[in-house]
């Protein structure tokens, strides 16, 4: 059992322990402010900094933004009912309840940015049923103490350690790269043998949970384009490129579905080792320079590769004798795959250099320093 030290926690998990601080920096931050201006119920201002603050500041934008617009629907509808519909018994109570309810969990069906919007009604309906209470203040406090929660939120995540949503792509799209490494490794093993095929279903699944993260990354990185709170590049090209490789990889898993004919490994084997190799370092050097944004590796090698092994399986398709017609498919297949896999890697690579690029610009710019 390996032991940490706390130096070692702390440098794994720094992304983690920056973003608790931030919580809970808005939390006090947020408290201290509606105690200050006597707000009575002043907690959901506290309530609201807890779910606005995000791991990036791109979340933590289209955070805030839904928790207003759904507050202020909820808040609005919530208010129209209490003074349009009698609700001095249970009866009614239930009824205006529902009236309220039922249009506000449609439009959050329909949009999630909206899904606050109920609890807000419920939240501006439920103290009117006792004696004195005014469903247009409570719907204005409501409204005030949520602005109050998220600019709170927002002033503590643009200045307490903030993390911007391009970085959080990088590391992703790093780790993507890295898995689809492993995954070849993998692939390209299985054509010779059935060593470690049982390792490709968990990879698939690990790289599908990392692409997931990469788009959600990917999202709130083009949202603080859309807010002109970054200038980095556009983060589509990456994520759409990153399935593209994906997908080439589903392909040459098919092909590797179950090993060769012992006479074919036999001719392809130091073919197949090559570009094995070669293709794994492609990926693994994306991956280091994704996260060092440093230019990406060339592919000479792998293309070099792959068209040595076109030209074995050309030769091969024409002995229809030695090889059976269903091995030829496969054989194509494969070519086709591993084709389309080096024109994808080197889109990515060019992809991975222009972020290298844009850094090195943003740094030397006097503005940055």
């Amino acid at each position: 059992m390996t032991i940490q030290t706390p130096l070692t926690f702390f440098r794994q998990h720094i992304a983690e322990l920056r973003h608790a601080l931030r919580v809970v920096t808005a939390v006090i931050a947020a408290f201290v402010v509606v105690r200050l201006l006597g707000m009575p119920q002043g907690w959901w201002a506290v309530i609201t900094a807890v779910l606005v603050v995000q791991t990036s500041v791109g979340g933590s934008l289209k955070a805030a933004l839904d928790r207003l617009l759904g507050t202020i629907a909820g808040a609005l509808c919530g208010a129209a009912v209490a003074v349009a519909i009698p609700h001095v018994t249970d009866l009614g109570l239930g009824i205006a309840i529902a009236a309220a309810i039922l249009p506000l969990a449609y439009l959050a069906a329909i949009n999630p940015m909206f899904r606050v919007a109920p609890v807000t009604a419920l939240i501006v309906m439920l103290p009117i049923y006792g004696p004195g209470g005014n469903p247009l203040i409570s719907a204005a406090d409501r409204v005030i103490e949520i602005v109050i929660g998220n600019i709170v939120a927002l002033a503590v995540t643009f200045v307490i350690l903030p993390t911007r949503a391009h970085s959080q792509l990088r590391e992703a799209a790093a780790k993507v790269a890295s898995l689809n490494a492993d995954l070849m490794d993998r692939l390209m093993d299985g054509l010779t043998n059935d060593l470690g095929r049982q390792g490709v279903p968990p990879l698939h699944a690990k790289i599908r949970a990392a692409l997931k993260q990469a788009e959600t990354a990917a999202d709130e990185a083009a949202r603080e384009r859309k807010m002109k709170v970054s200038d980095d590049r556009d983060p589509e090209p990456v994520v759409r490129t990153l399935y593209r490789v994906r997908h080439d990889l589903v392909m040459v898993s098919r092909a590797a579905a179950k090993p060769l004919p012992e006479a074919l490994v036999t001719d392809l084997g130091p073919l197949l080792a090559i570009l094995r190799q070669d293709a794994v370092a492609v990926l693994r050097g994306i991956s280091a320079s994704l996260l060092a944004r440093m230019p990406a590796p060339a592919l000479d090698n792998y293309q070099a590769g792959t068209k040595a092994l076109s030209q074995a399986i050309d030769g091969m398709a024409e002995d229809r004798k030695r090889v059976p017609h269903e091995e030829v498919a496969r054989l194509f297949t494969l070519r086709f795959a591993l084709d389309q896999l080096g024109e994808d890697m080197r889109d990515l690579s060019s992809r991975t250099s222009e972020l290298a690029k844009a850094h090195s610009a943003a740094s030397a710019s006097p503005s940055s320093g």
